[in-house]
């Protein structure tokens, strides 16, 4: 044992935490059995996607009106529907796209001409038909309780490229959403680093994001004293873990400090996206009116993966149209269609996009039968969701609803089908990564999942 006259003299010195005993940052490590545990890890069997985008579309994109083309929806517009209302046909026409003829509407133009490289699962299913427990659920694969998200399980599973960086970085969540991109009662280093405020983006320079880390810089203290700061209260939090032997919580500020401190540099530097050229910002919609602000948050998608950051989620919201579907789905799709569609496009021509997985979806889809005349309703039996790159079949189409759109009838997927797909191009098995909690060993899928194979390239 140390005293803490020793600790305090050592810190002061400038000893790395670890090495406050006299070892060497490696030794002292090895003996409190400690290593850092965003190290990049092996898969559990070879992978096709290495780094995952997720492209959260909060409160329900409409599946009839986007990706699930229903013809007989068309014909029977204005007849009464199989659980009431009126059929309503949709306000964009569908069109084949591509080589691949995959029918897409005019809602999303600019995704459609990506028809090639999309995935569409038209048969996803989830158990709750409200948002919070939907949104849980497409997180954390339940509704009832707090668990971990799929970024934090991904993270644990795989660890990171970059240790300057978070390995999970959630991109404008909402506020009052951390269970969405936390860790839960995994280690805390593997929960998401939240990015933005979870509104509309702020406006900013050319090539600007309007976002950034709260207190990246500390403008009281340079460098250097702000690493011997944190060598003492390093040093003090090492001789606890050796007092007490087990302490997670402690450890996990020992690991969070020290990344905080590596991030202070590298965060603005890869937030700083005004040397990407003009044809770059052109092709996100950066500084073009309704596509800037979710153009600028895919710009720094694409250049969190590419520094080596694991799982980036980017969330878009207010696809909740329960009335004004014609003009306010039309308004939402106007500001992420051309961001989207250009991430793709940036992502291909960076030889990116074959093993970056991107993942699109809404907790839920919306009703065939109109709410209100120009409205849909919330329908978690049947929707649309399509992943892009990471080794999935480009321009395919997997599953299918009714004729109408209520509900899923062939290759169904539910939501830990869906998350056990995403592990599985990953090359992590959704058996085998578990995490000893409370007496039993747990796992995104929990007993559930079933990898959707079809999609797999």
């Amino acid at each position: 044992m140390f005293s803490r006259r020793q600790i305090l003299k050592n810190a002061s010195a400038g000893f790395g935490y670890l090495a406050f005993a006299g070892l060497s940052t490696a030794s002292a490590a090895q003996e409190a059995g400690s290593t850092n545990p965003l190290t990049a890890k092996a898969p559990h069997f070879p992978a096709r996607a290495k780094r995952v985008i997720f492209l959260c579309m909060q409160g329900g994109p409409s599946h009839v009106d986007s990706f699930d083309y229903k013809p007989q929806l068309i014909k029977d517009h204005g007849k009464g529907g199989k659980y009431g209302g009126s059929l309503l046909k949709s306000p964009w026409a569908f069109r084949q796209r591509g080589n691949s003829g995959l029918w897409i509407s005019d809602l999303f133009p600019n995704v459609a001409d990506r028809a090639d490289d999309l995935t569409l699962i038209r048969s996803m299913q989830c158990d709750q038909p409200v948002h919070p427990g939907a949104m849980t659920q497409m997180h954390t694969g339940t509704a009832q309780f707090i668990r971990p998200s799929l970024g934090a399980w991904s993270l644990y599973g795989l660890g990171t490229e970059n240790d300057s960086l978070p390995g999970f970085v959630s991109l404008n969540a909402p506020s009052g959403s951390s269970g969405n991109y936390g860790s839960s009662f995994l280690p805390a280093i593997y929960g998401g680093s939240k990015i933005g405020r979870g509104g509309r983006g702020s406006r900013a320079p050319r090539g600007g994001t309007g976002e950034s880390v709260p207190d990246i810089k500390n403008p009281a203290l340079s460098q250097q004293q702000q690493r011997k700061q944190l060598n003492l209260i390093q040093a003090l939090n090492q001789e606890k873990m050796r007092r007490d032997q087990y302490q997670p919580g402690v450890e996990g500020v020992i690991e969070s400090f020290e990344l905080a401190f590596r991030m202070q540099d590298a965060i603005p530097e890869l937030m700083d996206t005004t040397k990407e050229s003009q044809s770059t910002l052109e092709m996100y919609g950066v500084d073009d009116g309704p596509t800037d602000s979710f153009g600028k948050q895919c710009l720094l998608a694409r250049r969190f993966v590419e520094a080596g950051v694991r799982f980036v989620e980017v969330t878009h919201g207010s696809w909740d149209q329960h009335a004004n579907l014609s003009v306010d789905h039309k308004t939402r799709a106007e500001a992420c269609d051309k961001p989207i569609a250009g991430l793709l496009r940036d992502l291909k021509q960076r030889d990116m996009l074959k093993d970056t997985l991107v993942i699109w979806g809404g907790e839920f889809g919306r009703t065939p039968a109109a709410q209100g005349g120009d409205g849909r309703n919330h329908n978690n039996k049947g929707y649309t969701t399509w992943m892009a790159g990471g080794g999935v079949k480009g321009g395919f189409s997997y599953g299918a609803t009714d004729e109408h759109g209520y509900e899923s009838v062939e290759n169904k997927c539910h939501i830990h089908d869906w998350h056990a797909t995403i592990l599985h191009l990953l090359g992590l098995d959704h058996e085998q990564l578990t995490y000893r909690y409370a007496g039993r060993d747990f796992r995104l899928t929990d007993v559930h999942g079933n990898v959707a194979k079809d999609i797999i390239a």
